[in-house]
């Protein structure tokens, strides 16, 4: 899987119509409605803003009045076939006064997405998995060192009759670094998921 690290556009010209691609990182539906609303405050007088969102957990495709399936779907396709995801995808379309027919606009949407893709940089996402990674109060200092030696984000903490400190791991490699974790405390590691 894929992620934008940072906006990318792109315009093609097909039959004198105009197909403006903007790519987007996006995190959340409410995110996306945001910056589609300004994509359509940026070309206020387009005929369509066809868009498509990918993120955890809710995604969204809207063909804007086009016919069905002309548009978001083809856009969709181009993004599940790169394995992108956190990503808004509008294409901006400024119609030429030329009918492209139902197969046309498939090819459209389609390169317009591949040609803002073609500006973008794409970064690897790597899955984490959260861990509570509990010990004695004297070897928290040890513990965190051990976590920052592994280059491992500790975000929270709690105190209880032991130390927990809730622990981003890589999901690939979660069991060797844990592992590795528990090596360095000599054994003196509890671990369970994070709720």
């Amino acid at each position: 899987m894929f992620e934008l690290e940072a906006r990318a556009v792109a315009e093609v010209e097909i039959r004198k119509s105009r197909f403006i691609g903007v790519l987007l990182p996006a995190a959340s539906r409410e995110q996306a409605l945001r910056e589609l609303a300004a994509i359509r405050a940026r070309w206020p007088d387009a005929r369509h803003y066809c868009a498509v969102l990918l993120c955890d957990g809710d995604s969204m495709l809207d063909d804007d009045g086009e016919p069905s399936g002309t548009a978001a779907k083809p856009m969709y396709n181009v993004l599940q076939h790169k394995r992108i995801t956190n990503v808004l995808a509008v294409v901006v379309r400024y119609f030429g006064g030329i009918k492209l027919g139902a197969g046309g606009l498939v090819r459209a949407y389609t390169q317009a997405v591949n040609a803002a893709l073609a500006e973008a940089r794409l970064l690897p996402v790597r899955r984490m998995r959260r861990m509570q990674l509990a010990v004695a109060f004297a070897d928290e200092a040890r513990l965190r060192h051990a976590c920052r030696e592994l280059g491992l984000t500790v975000g929270g903490q709690r105190y209880a009759e032991r130390v927990w400190l809730g622990v981003e791991l890589p999901d690939d490699e979660w069991q060797a670094r844990l592992a590795e974790l528990a090596d360095r405390m000599a054994g003196a590691l509890e671990a369970k998921p994070d709720d």
